[in-house]
């Protein structure tokens, strides 16, 4: 008996319609990934920086010390990277956290996962001695409700809001829509930089430079091309970021040292 041709048919009928499904699916799974987060290059006063936005309603980001898995450090971006997907998952977005002490412990608070593991830091130093005694500094926080903002260290301390994460660093980069008054705009100061604010309660937003900038250029960044009130400076001339897909940005990597926290944005593998 002759075997009927209607499946075949019927098969090749469908074939392109099934294609295009099958399309829609792979091009809706890499726009899902793609909305984690809203990586941009953009240039402002002349200068190159690689701003990253996140939506803490769609996306969790965390802070990373130490490997929970041997308490050891992860010290790079790379190191972290290789546990996420170890454990399923796949590091979206990475940045380094504040400033760090000479025994690679961060300088200032730090809050991970719920748990202060070094707290407040209310000393006024000599400002020679680093960035950090730069006043005011101050810090950058996720409370427990999932709202994020920066404060000044001081309006911090007086808040008393428990953080699920916190970063302090300094100095401050703008303060309630003005810029730092210990900045000078032609100031011959010129290295890689990295900072964070806070656009709303939801949307955190991080850039580094592409290239050496002083406080000032970087501070105004912020505020008038960004349109944050209250920015953070981050880190120096050791900062970069990563994004899935697009690689590293910042100081170039023979600039680069261990750092003692990590921003992370995971994703499923």
């Amino acid at each position: 008996m002759p075997v009927s041709s209607a499946p075949v048919s019927t098969l090749s009928r469908w074939r392109p319609l099934l294609g295009a499904v099958l399309l829609l699916a792979t091009l809706a799974g890499c726009a899902s990934r793609a909305s984690a987060l809203d990586s941009d290059e953009r240039e402002f006063d002349g200068q190159r920086f690689h701003v990253v936005s996140i939506d803490l309603t769609r996306q969790h980001l965390s802070l990373h010390w130490r490997n929970p898995d041997d308490g050891r450090p992860y010290g790079s971006i790379d190191v972290l990277q290789q546990w996420g997907t170890r454990h399923g998952k796949r590091l979206l977005f990475a940045a380094n956290a504040g400033i760090y002490d000479h025994r690679g412990a961060p300088l200032g608070l730090y809050v991970e996962g719920g748990h202060t593991l070094v707290p407040l830091n209310r000393a006024r130093g000599n400002p020679a001695a680093g960035n950090f005694s730069l006043q005011p500094n101050g810090v950058f926080a996720v409370y427990a409700d999932g709202r994020a903002a920066v404060r000044t260290t001081e309006a911090f301390r007086a808040d008393r809001r428990p953080a699920a994460l916190a970063t302090q660093s300094g100095p401050m980069l703008v303060i309630d829509g003005q810029l730092n008054a210990q900045f000078v705009d032609d100031s011959a100061s010129l290295k890689w930089r990295s900072g964070v604010c806070a656009t709303s309660p939801t949307r955190v937003v991080f850039a580094v430079s592409e290239t050496p900038v002083n406080f000032h250029t970087f501070a105004r960044l912020f505020r008038d091309g960004l349109g944050c009130r209250d920015a953070l400076y981050l880190d120096g001339s050791i900062s970069q970021f990563y994004v899935d897909g697009e690689g590293y940005s910042g100081a170039p990597s023979f600039m680069l040292k261990p750092y003692a926290g990590i921003f992370a944005v995971f994703g499923d593998s």
